[in-house]
């Protein structure tokens, strides 16, 4: 066998068996491989961030790493806004980028480039394989990367003669990681600060705390203590949904989180960081907790955070019985006018049951998160890095992780044309995906950005950056020229229809709310 025939053996046997691909010339050897080896799904992106978000997508739902394929130092480099926030989400992938053959290197021919550069700001596992021999070594030391805890984003870097060349074959992955369990003194002294100040302590919450059982265990330790729980502005995943414990965000928007975390006197950060801005603004913090609060670490990403709510709960006295039932808004299908407050009501009542939404929405999604707390079970994935053009990739593959899920993918206009391109590859995988794209014709954030850091009052050039207009993006006719049927409306009554209609119908979906 060839060298990428023993990598693509190595990488099934290792249980990375879904590859994303955008691949060219110096990839076509591993192509090949994918035909002679059974077990590998391969999943064609039109474009290669819409590759790499996808990868991020399926970790975060399935749990274990997917592989992505791309062609040299530019295709990595059209990849790696969305490999930053997976980064960011602290998601596993095992990056395979095809190099040109060593001899020819020297050459310099149009695409050769500094792949490894390129690879290590988002890679914290780089590697290129000297020869056909070492790839299945090289490829089992990659996804043992991607696997570890925390995961890593690994870039194994692939000449086209090590592809070509005969190799030995398979390698063993080494044994996984195990999830690092938790400090004991950590959760002692996080106990000794609830007794000692608890309606003064926030439990700040994101990774795995954020799931069901986690966020549990934290209902029950707020409610015994009389802390509050609350989660980052933006999380990798959340447990929301009816008979879930639902908590409040670290508003975006700094003088509207200055008041929330006024109030505490400790953090006690599980998983999460220190409270901080996502920009900077004149005259305003850059540390979100005010003067004189002191963080705790509990836990660190990768340790297990459930384990340790747990041994909090038991050294609190905390349990089941001091729980207090929720109050939640009511579900309720709006009519008349497109506003935030509608558009989230219709979203609310329409989710299914174990869905999957992924939340891109920006200014429009603001108002989401109070409604949704009563909507059916679901999980809520956020973009981790700021990146723009996340979400319809991430869909593909938390659609492809969970193919028994339906998955609501909520993204604004400007964000959507980033990686519009996704609309195919879910048509062509015949993905269960209803894209929401709000419509508003203009990079509304942006707008209020422009306030917020004090340039002024925006002239004609400033508005044209701003306003998605002349002409106006017309997402109907773009998701059908995908293959994606879609619709656009204009107010609650045509939202909500068309909601439950994609919902109910298989395969993907797009609806253009036009505000």
């Amino acid at each position: 066998m060839n060298g990428a025939e023993s990598l693509v053996r190595t990488m099934v046997k290792g249980g990375v068996d879904v590859c994303f691909t955008n691949p060219g010339t110096s990839e076509m050897h591993f192509v090949a491989a994918l035909d002679r080896v059974p077990g590998m799904r391969c999943v064609l992106g039109l474009f290669e961030g819409v590759v790499t978000g996808a990868a991020d997508g399926y970790f975060r739902m399935k749990g274990t790493p997917a592989s992505t394929l791309l062609h040299l130092g530019p295709g990595l480099a059209n990849g790696l806004a969305n490999l930053h926030n997976a980064k960011k989400a602290n998601s596993g992938i095992v990056n395979i980028v095809g190099q040109h053959a060593v001899y020819h290197i020297g050459f310099n021919a149009p695409l050769t480039s500094d792949i490894e550069g390129l690879a290590r700001p988002m890679s914290s596992w780089v590697r290129t394989s000297p020869d056909a021999k070492s790839v299945a070594a090289d490829g089992a030391a990659a996804i043992a990367a991607a696997k570890s805890a925390p995961p890593q984003i690994a870039t194994l870097i692939l000449p086209a003669d090590t592809a070509w060349n005969e190799a030995d074959g398979v390698a063993e992955v080494p044994a996984e990681q195990q999830r690092a369990s938790y400090s004991p003194q950590a959760v002692e002294q996080a106990a000794k600060i609830l007794h000692g100040d608890g309606e003064g302590t926030l439990l700040l919450m994101t990774g795995s705390a954020l799931s069901e059982q986690g966020l549990a265990l934290a209902e029950r330790i707020a409610a015994k203590t009389g802390c509050t729980v609350m989660g980052p502005t933006f999380r990798p995943k959340m447990a929301r949904g009816r008979g879930r414990y639902s908590i409040d965000r670290i508003h975006y928007v700094i003088d509207q989180a200055l008041p929330m975390l006024a109030k505490f006197r400790h953090i006690v950060l599980v998983e999460s960081d220190d409270p901080v801005a996502f920009f900077a603004y004149p005259n305003k913090p850059s540390v979100l907790r005010p003067e004189g609060c002191d963080v705790h670490r509990m836990t660190a990403w990768g340790e297990n955070s459930v384990a340790a709510l747990e041994a909090l709960a038991g050294a609190v006295k905390a349990s089941a019985k001091d729980v207090k039932p929720q109050a939640l808004a009511e579900l309720v299908k709006p009519t008349g006018a497109l506003t935030h407050a509608s558009i989230a009501q219709s979203i609310a009542y329409a989710i299914p049951e174990n869905a999957i939404l992924v939340d891109e929405s920006l200014t429009t999604g603001r108002a989401f998160f109070p409604p949704t707390a009563a909507a059916a079970p679901h999980d809520w994935l956020q973009n981790m890095g700021g990146s723009i053009g996340f979400s319809t990739p991430l869909s593909i593959g938390a659609a492809i992780a969970c193919p028994d899920r339906k998955v609501i993918c909520m993204v604004g206009d400007g964000s959507a044309m980033y990686t519009i391109q996704s609309l195919w590859t879910q048509a062509r995988e015949n993905l269960n995906i209803v894209t929401i794209v709000f419509a508003n014709r203009i990079y509304q954030i942006l707008r209020g950005e422009f306030d917020n850091v004090g340039a002024g009052e925006p002239g004609q050039r400033a508005n044209d950056m701003l306003r998605l207009d002349r002409p106006t993006l017309d997402f109907v006719a773009l998701a059908k020229g995908m293959g994606v049927p879609g619709r656009a409306v204009t107010n609650a009554d045509e939202f909500n229809k068309a909601l439950a209609e994609a919902v109910a119908e298989p395969g993907p979906r797009l609806i253009e709310v036009q505000m």
